[in-house]
């Protein structure tokens, strides 16, 4: 069952300013913020301080921000997306393959995370970016480490 869909932003490796700049202009509460040198090992100097992630509560919206990092290139008006926060696996595999039907791309196939033991990435027929996250507290993987 579909839980939540949010608005994800994709930020030009300047999220943390971007979170306090949201925080202040909508009241927003932040529920969660990391880096990339927080949650992971091996990472780049450069990189250490850019946002891996960040949940912020707009008087019960929630939005999710997050850095480009340096895989890909920045690019305005690909960094926004909607994320679909999903409660169980077969559900998201679901979600997933309809959106997948005739899709421009599959940026990730659907595959466990460290946070989610169901995520991925599609852009649709249309043209719209997806992400699928199946949102299960406490999960953590056992098999996928950063």
């Amino acid at each position: 069952m579909i839980k939540l869909v949010e608005i994800y932003l994709i930020t030009n490796n300047n999220g943390l300013e971007a979170v306090e700049f949201y925080k202040d202009a909508f009241g927003a509460k932040v529920i969660t913020c990391t880096t990339f040198g927080e949650a992971m090992e091996n990472v780049p100097d450069n990189m250490k301080n850019y946002l891996l992630n960040a949940s912020l509560d707009i008087n019960g919206i929630r939005i999710q921000i997050s850095d480009n990092g340096n895989e890909h290139p920045y690019i305005v008006g690909t960094n926004m997306t909607a994320c679909v926060q999903v409660d169980n696996v077969e559900d998201a595999k679901n979600i997933f393959s309809k959106l997948s039907l005739d899709a421009q791309a599959i940026n990730m196939e659907i595959t466990e995370t460290p946070w989610s033991p169901a995520y991925g990435i599609v852009v649709d027929k249309f043209g719209m970016t997806w992400q699928i996250n199946t949102d299960i507290p406490g999960f953590v993987s056992e098999n996928v480490k950063f």
